[in-house]
């Protein structure tokens, strides 16, 4: 079959080409803007890519379309498809259709941590032999993929909430009817989409709705919004961080960490992750493998070789005495959380925060209230205020304990860190765009 993907770059449909190609389907696409990795990694894979949305890319016609929720009406690719009648789909519906049925799902959902937790699990899974399929918004560095089919029954998904495309503006994870489902935390986002957390609350039900009875629900027990999303109905197994799965702490940055189950110590992780965030994380993901199977020792011993996902708190680079990271935080409780696990890490030393605030939500100001506490464990925080912003950053800055600058050019917070910089110096890059190649221009100014 041929299958061609409008909106193919993105880190989901991606993942979605790539599973199309190893079913055996011709698989070809196109976006608005065809760059490396992405690009790259698909054309490794014999895909062929178009730039732009010229009817012309469906020469000859494609058996099926999947359409990326990027995509409107107005679009001409779309206009194309609709006026021609060509077999249309959404991808996670064809991601049930040609795989998902067959398979054990584990699902992760919530506003933070699904990627990592997604990878936590991928990788557990696969240290036990078992082979897992997945389809992670990230690259894991285990496997330096993001998404492959497997040959066991088992498949780890990142259960966006997202919708799932123009003609479908339910989640696209009630497609995903996972057996095993993760619920790390819910706080309102996607301001685009959603009119308030209420709206998300009831997308989260219509996923715990699809959880089978013999199947798994773990979530925390003090997240007030899953509380609340729970007690609306749930009909499966639960469990909870918290008091089924425990973590007591060896090193304050939690880095060293022993497990716990319904009390008891099963064993200690020691790894290179950070913050107490990613502890839960951890938790959250043995106990989705204990239920697939996998003995909590066994999972235990997965994470103390766990690398994390690209751009989560990732080291770019060590130059003159100076460490710089990337890391994918762009909601104020993200922000708040990598930088706690940060200044656990490194103590008094100094860290200067580079924010760019650029998802839609907070382009809507629906956070511009809180943003300033989300910094305050930096020393310093530098601000890039991006075009299209209904709100001053600026206004922000100015309501800061931190000191907080805002600039319009990312050249300015180049020069700024360049005249600034000290040895011992801790840079956090925060953002989920490219941030305009910074992070390279910071290491070149380091050397």
């Amino acid at each position: 079959m041929h299958v061609h993907i409008l909106g193919i770059c993105g880190s989901f449909m991606g993942g979605i080409a790539a599973i199309a190609k190893s079913l055996g389907h011709t698989v070809t696409g196109s976006d608005r803007n065809v760059y490396p990795p992405m690009s790259t990694q698909l054309e490794a894979l014999g895909i062929t890519l178009t730039e732009g949305y010229d009817p012309s890319q469906f020469e000859p016609a494609p058996d099926m379309v999947i359409i990326g929720n990027a995509m409107s009406r107005g679009n001409p690719a779309v206009e194309y498809v609709l006026d021609r009648n060509l077999p249309y789909t959404s991808g996670p519906q064809w991601l049930l259709d040609n795989l998902l049925t067959s398979r054990w799902v584990i699902g992760i959902a919530g506003t933070h941590g699904k990627t990592t937790t997604s990878s936590m699990v991928a990788w557990i899974l696969e240290h036990a032999g078992l082979n897992p399929g997945f389809l992670i918004g990230g690259i894991p560095q285990n496997f330096g993929i993001s998404a492959r089919v497997g040959d066991s029954p088992f498949f780890v998904i990142e259960a966006d909430e997202y919708d799932s495309a123009f003609f479908d503006k339910r989640s696209k994870f009630v497609h995903y009817r996972p057996r095993t489902l993760i619920l790390n935390n819910l706080e309102f986002d996607h301001a685009d989409i959603f009119a308030d957390l209420g709206a998300i609350q009831t997308q989260f039900h219509h996923l715990i709705r699809t959880v089978p009875q013999n199947g798994l629900i773990v979530s925390p027990k003090d997240d007030k919004a899953l509380h609340e999303t729970l007690t609306r109905g749930c009909w499966s197994e639960q469990q909870f961080l918290g008091t089924d799965w425990q973590a007591q702490l060896n090193q304050a940055d939690g880095s060293d960490f022993n497990v716990l189950f319904k009390g008891e110590t099963i064993g200690t992780v020691r790894w290179e992750l950070v913050g107490q965030h990613n502890v839960d994380n951890a938790l959250m993901a043995i106990a989705a493998a204990h239920h697939a199977g996998v003995t909590t020792l066994d999972a235990i011993n997965a994470l103390t070789q766990f690398k994390n996902v690209k751009r989560r708190m990732e080291c770019k680079g060590q130059i003159n005495g100076v460490t710089l990271y990337d890391d994918f935080a762009h909601h104020p409780t993200a922000i708040a959380t990598t930088l706690k696990g940060l200044r656990d890490k490194v103590g008094n030393s100094r860290i200067i925060a580079i924010l760019e605030p650029r998802s839609n939500t907070m382009k809507m100001g629906v956070h511009q209230h809180t943003l300033a506490n989300s910094w305050q464990q930096a020393d310093e925080v530098l601000l890039f205020e991006p075009p299209g912003m209904d709100w001053s950053l600026a206004d922000a800055a100015k309501t800061s304990a931190t000191p907080a600058l805002c600039y319009h050019d990312v050249e300015h917070i180049v020069q700024r860190v360049k005249d600034e910089h000290q040895p011992g110096d801790h840079i956090l890059v925060m953002s989920n765009g490219g941030f305009e190649g910074i992070h390279q221009r910071l290491l070149d100014i380091l050397q």
